[in-house]
């Protein structure tokens, strides 16, 4: 709700991965500079499918083979109108990030492609399917903020080749002041309160 990073890591079965996630339209440079910082740098946006055609983002590909199903969809970025420059810096990705959670916004606000990716979360979130891409539209419903959020995976400090993994991203999380949960806690949480 205020818009804080957190840290969400996954099934130690699945990718064993923790990301960063932040409510896209609390998005600031600050926070997207932060994100990028200590991650991959491929900056996704998450959102619900009505509002990823809302917006005119099909998906990436007609055949989707990736082994997890994550739904890429076409990369954007926000138009010059909205003082983009390139598109690729923390100041751009973050007004990108901003736009696509406000739902004012249309498919006219964006090029295509971008440094963003949208991705599609599937229909009861992390209830569904226990990926990064719904448990960031599920945090940002539940903190009470449009469902579209901001997630990237955090690389290792470590080993610097590698993505960060547990128990590595409990000593990231305390080093850094993160709240750090997981997607099965999430999931619970809802079946738990009914959301």
């Amino acid at each position: 709700k205020r818009g804080e990073i957190v840290v969400v890591v996954d099934d130690e079965d699945r990718e064993n991965e923790g990301d960063f996630i932040m409510a896209a339209d609390k998005a600031t440079p600050e926070a997207m500079a932060t994100i990028i910082r200590y991650s991959s740098g491929v900056i996704c946006v998450a959102m619900e499918d009505e509002r990823m055609k809302e917006l005119n983002i099909p998906p990436m590909v007609t055949k989707n083979e990736d082994p997890k199903g994550t739904a890429f969809g076409i990369t954007v970025d926000a138009t010059k109108e909205h003082g983009i420059s390139t598109g690729i810096s923390a100041s751009d990705r973050a007004t990108t990030a901003k736009l696509l959670a406000l739902g004012s916004t249309t498919s006219m606000d964006f090029v295509r492609p971008g440094h963003i990716f949208p991705l599609r979360s599937r229909p009861g979130g992390t209830l569904t399917r226990d990926g990064h891409t719904e448990a960031t539209v599920d945090l940002a419903r539940l903190a009470g903020l449009a469902p579209c959020g901001i997630l990237c995976e955090i690389v290792s400090e470590e080993h610097p080749t590698e993505m960060a993994r547990l128990p590595e991203l409990e000593r990231f999380c305390e080093r850094h002041g993160y709240v750090m949960t997981s997607i099965v806690d999430i999931a619970q949480y809802r079946r738990d309160t009914g959301q």
